[in-house]
């Protein structure tokens, strides 16, 4: 159930695209919370601010934030501007946006009759901490005549609903490594806004003019330890729509050599129960050429995937400088590029795939 605190504003500590991080003074101390000013209202010290303190309390590793659910003392003003799309539904604070599929968008016309995604390669990934990885790969092994590669970001609604907790997001927009984000489903806060996954692979096409798309969940993976319960089964639902859609799915494995879960090390069961039951299309599952006995054991994992995709196998050299190289910290389950090099290698060969599917 919701934790509920009140307190006060104490310091803004930092700011990024369309999020706030906040110090507030409670009865029980201070603490960090997270501010989307959009939907909110924006923070100033000394306003009191009532929190939701669930995920704080829970000490959740990417949700460990309390988040500002409202300004009592002063309101936002009220949006302005077309929009009938509604997100986060019946919860309190839904947020109404302009999704580019509806009658009002400007990209409406684009979008009606779209159906084609033109053999445009799609990366599907489990983690949205793969999503810097996948572009250090992709950028890495431009072919010549390539080096100008737009890409988009399609964000699943299976962790965080609002693109703007994502750092990386912000950080890779400003740098030039990611030339639009797009939410569907839920989610929200994206530069282009879609009901669904269809279109927003097809906005993502067609209205970014994107050469590769890249998909995962935002922040916030959810698992249980079940053969079923987690939210990484809507990598299996991507390859799917890439497939009807005409898009070429590129499949990025989940890798680890660092995970102390069994059910992870190696090909993590979450990479082999969505493409091995949930995805119904082929696609090209990436396997990354890792050196020595644990390379072998991935090889060996992935090789019941072949009843129904082809295997890629994609060599690494090269790839840990173009990881070190990545404008955005690389981080999965709090450990870092030399923590557990196996899983960003794994997701960067992926992105190394993509790119020689330009040429």
């Amino acid at each position: 159930m919701i934790r509920w605190r009140r307190g006060e504003v104490a310091r803004i500590r930092r700011e990024w695209s369309g999020a706030m991080e906040i110090e507030v003074s409670t009865e029980e101390g201070v603490v960090r919370a997270l501010a989307y000013p959009a939907l909110v209202g924006r923070p100033e010290p000394g306003d009191t601010v009532l929190l939701n303190t669930t995920a704080l309390a829970m000490g959740l590793g990417t949700g460990g934030y309390a988040m500002v659910v409202a300004l009592p003392n002063r309101l936002p003003k009220d949006p302005q501007g077309p929009g009938h799309l509604v997100k986060a539904r019946y919860t309190p604070l839904q947020a109404t946006v302009l999704g580019a599929d509806e009658q009002d968008s400007p990209f409406h016309e684009v979008l009606r009759e779209a159906d084609s995604l033109d053999g445009m390669p799609v990366v599907v990934a489990d983690l949205h901490s793969a999503l810097p990885a996948i572009l250090s790969g992709l950028y890495g092994s431009r072919p010549a005549g390539h080096e100008e590669v737009r890409v988009a970001y399609v964000m699943l609604d299976g962790g965080a609903l609002p693109a703007w907790f994502s750092m990386s997001c912000a950080r890779l927009r400003e740098t030039g490594w990611l030339d639009g984000v797009v939410t569907v489903g839920q989610a929200f806060g994206g530069d282009v806004e879609a009901v669904t996954l269809h279109t927003g692979l097809l906005a993502a096409r067609h209205v970014v003019n994107a050469d590769v798309a890249v998909v995962t969940q935002g922040p916030g993976n959810l698992g249980t330890g079940t053969r079923w319960g987690f939210s990484g089964v809507s990598a299996g639902e991507a390859v799917n729509a890439a497939s009807v859609l005409g898009g070429r799915p590129v499949a990025a494995l989940r890798v680890s050599e660092g995970d102390l879960r069994k059910r992870h090390i190696g090909v993590s069961h979450h990479s082999l129960t969505a493409y091995g039951r949930v995805a119904l299309a082929p696609a090209q599952v990436v396997v990354p050429e890792l050196p020595g006995d644990f390379g072998s054991r991935v090889a060996e994992q992935c090789a019941p995937l072949a009843v129904r995709h082809e295997l890629v196998g994609v060599p690494v050299e090269g790839l840990y400088e173009a990881l070190a190289d990545c404008p955005v910290r690389l981080s999965t389950m709090g450990r870092g590029l030399d923590e557990d090099l196996a899983y960003f290698l794994a997701s960067a060969a992926a992105g190394r795939h993509a790119a020689s599917l330009l040429s």
